[in-house]
């Protein structure tokens, strides 16, 4: 039952569609069908021409994912497990909101409002990860695919050093295998909302060489 309880949790607060809300009320756009499509920060910003806007998305999401977390340790003690079932599934509910047809948002905020309660190591992996592709390809698309995919490898190759450090993941998994599992769950879904963006990014990559061999 704590399982059932613990992805519902996650579930009904990642699927609240901040962005679209947000949006519709002040500036009465429909941000699913403008923009990038995206129900996340970044388009929110894009679509309104407002920082206010996109900031607001921005913490709200991030509060999604770290409420998910925080109610469950509040329910059931502090439990990796229970934990991060809750902010995975708020990350997939996020990113496949019940609520608009299963459109959502990419699932970065969620994740890293979550993980800053369980596991701050994997969000600043993350992050440390981000800015350095980001400097050498000055895409956030593309930066955002290779943290998220450097940080799954990163939780399978060294999640016994990872998990068995108090300080770096606390509450630690029960077992090695489950903190890969559970983490690479989380990277997982957020990639999957980042096929489209990849695409279109390597689509351009090849339309720039051939324009530049012409």
């Amino acid at each position: 039952m704590n399982y059932i309880i613990s992805i519902l949790i996650g579930y009904l607060l990642g699927s609240i569609p901040t962005a679209y809300l947000i949006v519709k009320q002040s500036k009465q756009i429909d941000i699913s069908q403008n923009g990038s499509k995206n129900i996340g920060a970044l388009n929110s910003y894009e679509v309104s021409k407002s920082k206010l806007i996109g900031i607001t998305v921005l913490l709200i999401d991030f509060a999604k994912g770290a409420a998910s977390a925080l109610f469950t340790a509040l329910l059931f003690g502090e439990s990796f497990e229970l934990q991060t079932l809750a902010v995975t599934f708020a990350v997939f509910s996020h990113c496949y909101s019940p609520w608009l047809k299963f459109k959502g948002g990419r699932g970065l905020a969620t994740a890293a409002g979550g993980a800053s309660f369980v596991v701050p190591i994997i969000l600043i992996l993350w992050l440390v990860i981000w800015l350095i592709s980001f400097a050498f390809r000055r895409n956030i698309h593309f930066s955002n695919v290779v943290a998220t995919i450097l940080v799954g490898a990163l939780a399978f190759s060294s999640a016994d050093v990872i998990n068995s450090a108090a300080w770096l993941t606390d509450p630690p998994a029960e077992t090695n295998l489950l903190f890969a599992l559970l983490t690479c769950a989380m990277m997982l879904i957020i990639l999957s909302r980042h096929i489209e963006p990849i695409k279109e990014y390597f689509r351009n990559q090849r339309n720039n060489i051939r324009s530049s061999e012409k």
